[in-house]
């Protein structure tokens, strides 16, 4: 947990022990949280934006070169730009201040029930290979032009679920559903997450090979078929 106000920590930290979490690591400033995070193998991180030596979108890009667990911000800062920007780079949720502390803890439960959900539901399936970039779904590995590409949890699970869908248009919302399990809402999430998915698998993000938009109807993961080969 990052925060500068250390009400807050002690706050959350007395609602995660009683929910049965242990061995919670706290941070006051992003100096401290970045040491914390190299020397430890965190589960998951609270972060918040408004640090006193860093802001936590900064601070979020430099903990992604370290670890892909999930991400997720705790700020007062609520406006749509701010939370685009979180996603942006490289968070997997966003809660506002102020917040129910049982909200936070559900929230850090599901992400946690996801990224643990990724090895073991693709565990027996093939590796998915594209020539330019494969998937092992058993490792969790990204390998773009013959290169290790790190990808947070939620993006290879969206990449994932591109992959079982090939060829298929989906929209924004029922994309929302099926990989982040919520109904309503959702469509800037998915945008983000697509753009930083052609960011990493696209030779040429703005004119991608793959993963292309199907305007007013969504987007369609495009890969040759066997007969397309013949």
């Amino acid at each position: 947990m990052v925060d500068d106000d250390q009400h807050i920590l002690d706050l959350l930290i007395t609602v995660f022990e009683k929910e049965g979490f242990q061995n919670i690591l706290t941070a006051t400033n992003g100096t401290e949280a970045l040491f914390i995070t190299t020397q430890n193998n965190p589960h998951i991180i609270l972060l918040d934006v408004m640090l006193p030596d860093t802001d936590g979108f900064t601070l979020c890009n430099k903990i992604r070169s370290e670890t892909d667990v999930p991400i997720l911000f705790l700020t007062a800062k609520t406006t749509d730009l701010d939370k685009l920007q979180g996603f942006s780079f490289g968070g997997d949720d966003y809660i506002t201040k102020p917040f129910n502390p049982l909200e936070v803890v559900a929230r850090v439960k599901a992400q946690l029930k996801r990224s643990t959900k990724i090895p073991s539901q693709y565990s027996r399936k093939r590796i998915y290979d594209f020539g330019f970039f494969n998937i092992d779904p058993n490792t969790g590995k990204l390998i773009v032009n013959g290169e290790r590409v790190e990808c947070p949890t939620q993006e290879m699970k969206l990449l994932l679920y591109f992959c079982e869908h090939p060829n298929q248009i989906l929209s924004k919302h029922q994309i929302y559903k099926d990989v982040w399990g919520e109904l309503y809402g959702g469509d800037s999430t998915v945008m983000v997450h697509v753009r930083r998915l052609r960011e990493k698998i696209e030779e040429d993000p703005s004119r991608p090979k793959w993963l292309k938009t199907v305007r007013g109807l969504g987007y369609i993961f495009e890969v040759a078929t066997n007969e397309d080969l013949l």
